[in-house]
């Protein structure tokens, strides 16, 4: 069954007191928006549409940033979900298939749950997901007898006892994309909020003489960002899942509620997570590595039984092969550090290549800025960094080369060479002991001269 995707996302998001769009802001190191699509992309999609609205260019860039191939269609006056829904047909002119409507700030409907609704689509011309709420409080509730929906009520038009009803609409919607926008041609903003609902096409499908069902899943899917409170909320949720896969797909971790994963997180199998370890966007950590505590990664690739930390940062193009270790206090970006090599403490590692079995001393920096453009520094394998040493890019280091303590690096060192760049020492005998003595002097006299 070919399959097409529209998602809502032209609310403004008046709670969230932002000037971004609502679904813009971020769980886990993505937009609320990008959940959604990847929640969709479940479905393997012909066509995905998003209806964007409020902030409509920052929501066509994030969507097209993530998949390039969706359309991005505008509501230009936010006057309910059936008006968003229809301005999806263009878009999907000749489609055929059944749409999906989801929403954009509604993150975390499984794979489970879409493949539900398309079974259903078997047996029903309008599927509609519903969920038993806790508290049904403002949810439109969804009339049934047993899995046949008869027709969903806004709590501003229920009566008392459609009020009673706990099984309630979280929006989401399947039907064949032609009859859903025949549907939405029929419907009216004759209601308290003066809005065209896409809750109204069931009524309307049955007067049609369509079948209608529910398909039910567990509230917290269908948990719906308006406020800042709710993100926060929503994150928890995800980092709470995140761990408890993590845990079940062999990963240690001594503390899991310090531990924070982005969205696209990958951690192997007997990897190590040491507590207060905080991953952002384009991870990915082999089988038995250890990320020691305190320690921050993003855009990195760490290998089978390296380690990481404690208190080190790796950022985006960091490459830290099988076996090799970065230490505390260290910072790569952009650079690979090969099979065996080490940067145990203190230093910074940018746009370089360091080689297997190479040690670098504590200090050491690549300078690899010169305030225009970025250079390279290459160290070959079984070197030796002396502590404290400046590697000024562009420069390379030879195999077996060794730098001294201290040198600042200007100029290629071939192999097996000694490089030392500092200024010879000169002992001056007694002169710490005189200068010591005459500044105490001067201390005596002012404190006389008060």
């Amino acid at each position: 069954m070919a399959t097409a995707l529209i998602i809502l996302a032209a609310g403004k998001g008046t709670r969230m007191n932002s000037d971004l769009p609502k679904v813009l802001h971020p769980i886990a190191g993505a937009p609320l928006l990008v959940h959604a699509m990847k929640s969709g992309a479940s479905l393997s999609p012909e066509k995905t549409v998003v209806v964007a609205g409020h902030g409509a260019e920052l929501v066509e860039n994030a969507a097209l940033a993530w998949d390039d191939t969706v359309s991005v269609v505008v509501q230009e006056e936010q006057l309910g979900t059936a008006h968003a829904v229809a301005q999806a047909r263009d878009a999907l002119n000749g489609f055929e298939g059944t749409a999906f409507v989801v929403y954009g700030d509604t993150p975390f409907i499984s794979t489970e749950t879409l493949d539900a609704m398309k079974a259903r689509r078997a047996t029903a011309d309008v599927i509609v997901l519903g969920f038993e709420a806790s508290d049904p409080g403002r949810y439109g509730r969804l009339v049934t007898t047993g899995n046949a929906l008869e027709r969903i009520v806004e709590i501003k038009d229920a009566t008392d006892a459609e009020r009673a009803i706990t099984l309630c609409n979280s929006g989401v919607v399947a039907a064949d994309a032609q009859t859903l926008f025949d549907l939405v041609d029929d419907v009216t903003n004759d209601n308290a909020a003066g809005e065209y609902y896409l809750t109204d096409i069931v009524a309307i499908a049955r007067d049609r003489e369509l079948s209608a069902e529910v398909v039910r899943c567990d509230e917290a899917e269908t948990l719906g960002i308006n406020s800042r409170a709710e993100l926060a909320q929503a994150e928890a949720a995800f980092q709470s899942k995140a761990r408890r896969t993590a845990l079940e797909d062999g990963i240690a971790m001594a503390a899991p509620d310090t531990v924070y994963f982005a969205h696209d997180t990958f951690v192997g199998r007997d990897a190590l997570i040491e507590p207060n370890v905080v991953f952002g966007n384009g991870v990915t950590v082999e089988n038995g590595a250890t990320i020691r505590a305190f320690s921050h990664l993003e855009g990195c690739h760490v290998a089978r039984d390296a380690v990481v930390g404690p208190y080190a940062r790796l950022r985006p193009g960091a490459e830290v092969q099988e076996g090799a270790k970065v230490g505390n206090f260290v910072e790569m970006k952009n650079a690979v550090l090969a099979e065996g090599a080490k940067v145990n403490h203190l230093s910074y590692i940018g746009d370089a290549s360091i080689g297997e079995r190479t040690n670098i001393g504590a200090g050491t920096i690549t300078c690899n800025y010169d305030g225009v453009f970025k250079h390279k520094t290459i160290v070959g394998a079984d070197a030796f960094i002396g502590s404290n040493t400046m590697l000024v890019a562009p420069v390379s280091v030879g195999a077996e080369a060794m730098t001294a303590s201290g040198s600042v690096i200007t100029r290629n060192v071939p192999d097996g060479d000694l490089a030392v760049a500092r200024a010879r020492q000169e002992n001056k005998p007694g002169l710490a002991r005189r200068m010591f003595e005459k500044l105490k002097s001067n201390k005596e006299k002012q404190a006389k001269g008060a």
